[in-house]
């Protein structure tokens, strides 16, 4: 066996697959950072017509960096994060279906930024057992098109891969749907026997940090559905 056997093949995966991930990921760091731009002007704007509002309501927009960022609207903190790598579809998915990725198997690689729903009171009063929901993601591919996976996101469905490409106002409508649905959906009373004994350890920490596990759904189970395409 040839030491330098393996070379060749070494060197086309650097020029084929290596190479698509890193332009992916180009792609999906450019609508991470349209989708920061829609989340600061979301917030200018809903500021901007608010009449005589309650300090408590005004939305505020915070930047983490590359990879993070923040809006929290009244009660609800919306977290969007970009993960830093590139994922392939498993055999099972329909995306699989779709005459775009049959055509070029290489289109279904796609990069992907989360969006999630927690409680701003999680936050301020560090409440670090609290519970956050994906509530939508988006998936980017080498040609920046692009679907979403989650609550009211029908028009970013996965058949419309291949059609609809990444640009501000597309990620605006992402978001904007993400926070309709995040602030529709209301704090639900857990059930009584989940919090009718508690330890001293459990309500000395409660008296300290105000901790509780709290999240939308509490009392009922969060199964992967309900982040599926309705």
């Amino acid at each position: 066996m040839s030491k330098n056997e393996h070379i060749p093949r070494i060197v086309e995966n650097l020029e084929t697959k290596a190479a698509l991930k890193q332009l992916i990921y180009d792609h999906t760091t450019e609508s991470f950072n349209l989708l920061k731009e829609a989340m600061k002007d979301l917030a200018d704007e809903v500021r901007g017509r608010l009449h005589d509002p309650d300090p408590r309501i005004v939305p505020d927009f915070r930047d983490y960096g590359k990879f993070a960022a923040q809006l929290q609207v009244s009660g609800d903190m919306i977290i969007c994060w970009m993960h830093t790598n590139i994922f392939e579809f498993n055999r099972e998915h329909k995306i699989w279906e779709i005459p775009y990725v049959k055509k070029d198997p290489l289109n279904s690689y796609c990069g992907i930024i989360n969006i999630y729903n927690f409680l701003s009171d999680s936050f301020k009063y560090n409440r670090m057992q609290d519970l956050g929901y994906l509530i939508a993601r988006i998936f980017i591919n080498r040609e920046q098109h692009f679907f979403v996976e989650g609550k009211r996101q029908t028009s970013f469905h996965y058949k419309q891969f291949g059609r609809l490409k990444v640009s501000r106002d597309a990620m605006k409508s992402v978001l904007e749907r993400a926070i309709l649905y995040s602030m529709e959906f209301d704090l639900l009373v857990p059930p009584y026997d989940n919090v009718k004994i508690i330890s001293v350890e459990q309500i000395s920490a409660t008296m300290a940090n105000s901790l509780q596990q709290t999240g939308k759904r509490l009392g009922f189970q969060f199964n992967s559905d309900d982040v599926l395409e309705e």
